[in-house]
Formats: C-alpha cells, sequence, structure tokens
C-alpha cells in the first residue's frame, strides 16, 4: 500500500511538472512570436500577389469569388482605387448566392474592410468607420475563428484617432474569435490606455 501511495505521488508530481513546463513553453514561444511580429511589416505587394495567382488560377465563378477578396483588399496599396472597389462590390454581391458556404463569413468581412480602406483613401473617415463595423458583423469563419480578424483598416482608423469605432469593431470580433479572447482583451486595453496595439500577423489574415 505504502509502495502504491508513493508510486502516485510520483505520478502527480511528474503530472505537474510536465503542465508547468508545458504552460512555460507555450508562454514563451507566444512572448517569443510578439517580439518577432514587433518589428514585422507586411508586404501588400507580396500579398496581392498571391491573391492574384489565386485569381488567375480560378476556373469557376465560385473559385474567383473565393480569390477575388484578397486581391480586392490588397488592391488598395497596391492598384487604382475604382479596382479595388469594383472587386469589394463583386464580392458582396456573389455572397449573396453562398451564405450557406464557408466561405461567406470571410467575404463579408474582406468586402467591407476593402471599402473601408478606399473610403479612408478618398479622406471620407465616416464611411471607413461605417465599413469597419460592418465588416465586424461577419458571422465568422474556418478562418476567422482560428486566426481572427484582419486589423488593417483597424489599425488606419486608430492612426486617424478613431479609438472608439476599433473597440466597437473588437467587440464585434468577440462572437466569433473566442479562440483567443485575451488577444482581443489586451488589445482593448492598450487602445484604451492611448497605446498602439502589435497587431502583428492580423494585419494579413
Amino acid at each position: 500500500m505504502k509502495s502504491f501511495l508513493i508510486f502516485i505521488s510520483g505520478f502527480i508530481t511528474a503530472t505537474v511538472l510536465t503542465a508547468v513546463g508545458g504552460y512555460a513553453f507555450i508562454q514563451y514561444t507566444s512572448n517569443m512570436m510578439e517580439d518577432y511580429q514587433s518589428e514585422w511589416v507586411p508586404d501588400t505587394g507580396e500579398q496581392l500577389c498571391k491573391a492574384k495567382a489565386e485569381l488567375a488560377a480560378a476556373k469557376s465563378e465560385y473559385k474567383r469569388w473565393v480569390a477575388i477578396g484578397d486581391v480586392g483588399l490588397w488592391t488598395v496599396d497596391n492598384g487604382s482605387l475604382e479596382k479595388a472597389e469594383s472587386f469589394a462590390y463583386e464580392t458582396l454581391k456573389t455572397a449573396e448566392m453562398y451564405k450557406a458556404d464557408w466561405n461567406y463569413g470571410n467575404a463579408i468581412h474582406k468586402g467591407h474592410l476593402t471599402l473601408g480602406r478606399v473610403a479612408l483613401r478618398k479622406g471620407d473617415v465616416e464611411e471607413a468607420k461605417k465599413q469597419l463595423l460592418l465588416a465586424g458583423k461577419t458571422p465568422g469563419s474556418p478562418q476567422l475563428d482560428s486566426f481572427g480578424p484582419n486589423m488593417i483598416l483597424a489599425q488606419e482608423l486608430l492612426e486617424k484617432g478613431e479609438s472608439d469605432t476599433v473597440l466597437k469593431y473588437l467587440e464585434q470580433c468577440e462572437e466569433f474569435w473566442n479562440f483567443h479572447l485575451e488577444k482581443l482583451m489586451k488589445w482593448k486595453k492598450q487602445i484604451i490606455e492611448g497605446e498602439q496595439p502589435n497587431f502583428g500577423t492580423n494585419l494579413i489574415y
């Protein structure tokens, strides 16, 4: 009996130490990623090239629709605003045909983000704010639920001092990004305190 108790005690101790070690490793890895991302700047030209390659490979209206959301979003930086706007409207219009599809939430999200970014470059901050909140009304998707929202328009609006709208957007994102609520909470806290969050790769998701 005594030997059994010693065995159980040792097993529990080993399990706890393993768990603590695993948690420490996860935290260390997370911190390393944040340090890396703080020095990282999204290459919008590269993102557009990838999106255009997907679009060129599309052999159906459906596959075109899956690709054009990203093409529109990055054409804002690397092409004409008129083309970006056209892609966004096409993305949103076609989405009405695929409301039960896995890509529907992505299309709603990126279509409105694109329109918001176009509006901002035309000097219409109010329209950009409106489009950010429409993007936040997405029902989510496999990608959004896992990796989270795209924050590029939110960052651009923060640079304009529109923190209230960005905070509302983050609250909307809580509806589908339950997997990383702690990250949303951190960003909200930083914004409230007047800091600029490090959105990292959420600037290109």
